[in-house]
């Protein structure tokens, strides 16, 4: 099975559906709404300066956004017509981002820089078979002292069913999982069925591959929130604050990593 050309596809069929959703709000964005949110911004702090890489960034509206705080942003993602949207979108918004085509495993083929800060957010991590190669190339492209800011859903989402109403997967790396969707997270009723291969993958799994890579990590954080109305049977119980309804704030629901390359 070759999960990168799957995967690949599978991406391929959104980018157009979610760059026209409400979910992305395009219009939003190119009139200067910035696509962060305050569990990452916080992190991030002042940008004026730095360099980032920005680690599988769909069609690069967050990769736009660090760059309008001040930052050069490099940018990476599987997906061929993701990597051309952001860089017509990039040239559209007028700052200061690049954009590299490839699997995050093949990177080094592509780049060869290191970075003040290295990011990723939101959805990254279960499309990735391999947390410790993973881990290494955030290493790898870090300047001494560098940052690595990683915000992601909480594993705990992941072993529920759509409904949240049973356990349906491991909470542990057991294998890949083969789905087909009907729709896509930013448009339940899109006309696609994008298949993809994912993992599933521990917190224990995620700190223990940043830390043998030479990591340390400053701050691990949870939140009982998620800021995406991405999920079934969500409810804002303050703006940008989505749970779901019958689980109220009693599960995680993302993570944010704070780590530093000594």
């Amino acid at each position: 099975m070759n999960y990168k050309e799957i995967n690949r596809k599978s991406w391929n069929q959104r980018v157009d559906v979610h760059m026209e959703s409400e979910f992305y709000d395009m219009k939003g964005f190119l009139s200067g709404k910035s696509s962060l949110n305050i569990i990452e911004l916080e992190l991030l702090g002042d940008l004026r300066g730095k360099e980032i890489l920005h680690l599988q960034c769909h069609f690069g509206q967050d990769t736009i956004s660090l760059a309008r705080e001040g930052a050069s942003v490099t940018g990476i993602d599987l997906s061929d017509k993701a990597i051309q949207r952001a860089q017509e979108l990039a040239s559209q918004c007028d700052v200061d981002a690049s954009f590299i085509q490839c699997d995050l495993y093949d990177l080094p083929k592509h780049l060869d820089r290191q970075f003040d800060i290295v990011f990723a957010s939101y959805g990254t991590i279960g499309w990735l078979p391999d947390l410790k190669k993973w881990a290494g190339i955030v290493s790898r492209y870090l300047k001494p002292k560098g940052q690595f800011i990683f915000v992601e859903f909480h594993p705990f989402v992941w072993m529920f069913d759509e409904d949240f109403k049973r356990i349906q997967y491991n909470y542990f790396n057991t294998g890949s999982i083969v789905e087909i969707e009907k729709g896509t997270y930013a448009d339940k009723k899109a006309r696609i069925n994008p298949q993809s291969v994912v993992w599933n993958h521990s917190l224990s799994e995620i700190l223990n591959s940043l830390i043998n890579c030479g990591l340390a990590i400053n701050s691990l954080d949870e939140y009982d929130y998620s800021p995406y109305n991405c999920f079934n049977h969500t409810i804002e119980s303050s703006p940008k604050k989505f749970r779901i309804k019958h689980l109220e704030n009693k599960i995680p629901m993302v993570f944010a990593i704070e780590a530093i390359k000594p």
